[in-house]
């Protein structure tokens, strides 16, 4: 008979990477981990994970060696089937895509692997977060060796795809800190490359309105309403991250942007 887990454990120092394979659990359960080991909660645990920089008074050790980071920094709670993220420490915490949590502030933490990071004027402090997703059974085949899934992206037309992909082809490259292009940015670069269907700065907005506007009810940040004013690339900027996020435009699309095949696809 298998011994059943417990609810609460303490992880050691020489855990693996939060994004390789860990330890079977359930659904829902938390893996949080600093510079010293760290912590695996089951998601009806009812347990406060408390991080910081004092560790004989938190849970997980963060950023040991720099006052900046306070003795008890946040911690991460349940709260209505969802792992929340309370920041009480003067320093921000830094999550994927550059967005803070700032002093006072929480967030809910998304399924998977998340690395967070305490911003400090000399240094940031890893903070690494997984939370399992998905049915997870001991006694089932490892998936190791299995084909490695797509995210479940949204269709595009071909239009939509063309103009996204030259609105966002900054982020695609990557460079750094990317912006959209201006609307007359890309009616210049389609109507060089497409000359004969003629592209304008209008039309292309148009077709990027429509886009966010359908996915605007599965994506938080692509309404107007949603976004305090000024509104700057906001908009754009939230349905490119999303669209990256989904894989639904990547990095090989940017051969759209190559122009026609001169020998129209003959070899020579």
């Amino acid at each position: 008979m298998r011994r059943p887990q417990s609810k609460v454990d303490i992880l050691p120092k020489e855990l693996g990477n939060f994004a390789d394979e860990l330890p079977p659990a359930q659904p829902g359960t938390l893996f949080v981990r600093g510079s010293n080991g760290g912590m695996r909660v089951a998601p009806d645990a009812r347990f406060d994970v408390v991080f910081g920089r004092c560790e004989p008074d938190v849970h997980v050790c963060v950023g040991p060696n720099d006052p900046h980071v306070s003795r008890r920094h946040g911690y991460i709670t349940r709260e209505d089937s969802a792992w929340m993220l309370y920041n009480l420490g003067r320093l921000p915490i830094r999550l994927p895509g550059s967005r803070l949590v700032l002093t006072g502030h929480r967030t809910r933490l998304p399924t998977g692997h998340t690395p967070l990071f305490i911003v400090g004027p000399e240094q940031d402090h890893l903070l690494e977060v997984r939370i399992v997703m998905g049915r997870s059974d001991p006694d089932q085949d490892s998936r190791h060796d299995a084909d490695t899934c797509n995210p479940p992206g949204w269709e595009l037309s071909e239009a939509e795809r063309l103009v996204l992909v030259c609105l966002a082809q900054r982020y695609l490259r990557p460079e750094p800190w990317p912006q959209p292009l201006t609307w007359a940015q890309v009616a210049d670069e389609l109507h060089r490359l497409r000359p004969g269907e003629g592209w304008t700065g209008k039309r292309a907005a148009h077709i990027v309105n429509q886009t966010r506007k359908r996915l605007s009810s599965e994506v938080a940040g692509l309404r107007e309403e949603e976004i305090p004013p000024p509104l700057g690339n906001a908009l754009n900027h939230n349905l490119i991250t999303a669209l990256l996020a989904k894989s639904t435009i990547r990095p090989a699309d940017l051969a759209l942007l190559d122009g026609p095949d001169p020998t129209g696809g003959r070899s020579s």
